[in-house]
């Protein structure tokens, strides 16, 4: 198994990085604008493809745990998790997404992107403007 791991730190309380990564306007102001919640079920839509996450834990200020249950068959049971702490006046992200059967050339593809990402959520949480798709940057050819 391989795993994704990232750590950003965000210039803010943990309460509004927790809100970004909770609600569906928090998370379509970083990720995608196509963000919608069904129930326990979050679907992100990028142009025709996208994620669909199970939230399978959600602690205030503290973690975010995702189950991938639909989008491209690498992501399939992989989960996506941030785990929040406080040092000074940052709220610091220890980002993983993990269980990646191999480290296929998508998965190195999909590194840079949840780091694109992750500079977009420092950027709406610290200034209130983010770059989520279709407005973010773009990193290669499979876009």
């Amino acid at each position: 198994m391989a795993d994704i791991l990232h750590r950003v730190g965000i210039k803010a309380p943990a309460a509004d990085v927790y809100e970004a990564l909770t609600t569906v306007e928090g998370l379509a102001g970083w990720w995608t604008a196509d963000t919608r919640g069904e129930g326990d079920v979050l679907r992100f839509r990028f142009g025709a493809d996208g994620f669909d996450m199970k939230v399978l834990e959600a602690r205030p200020g503290e973690r975010v745990l995702w189950e991938v249950v639909g989008g491209p068959e690498e992501w399939i049971g992989t989960h996506v998790g941030w785990d929040l702490d406080r040092a000074g006046d940052y709220t610091v992200i220890l980002f993983k997404h993990a269980g990646w059967k191999e480290p296929v050339e998508f998965m190195h593809h999909c590194s840079t992107k949840w780091a694109v990402f992750l500079m977009s959520l420092k950027s709406l949480v610290e200034t209130g403007k983010g770059a989520p798709a279709p407005d973010d940057v773009k990193i290669d050819n499979w876009n």
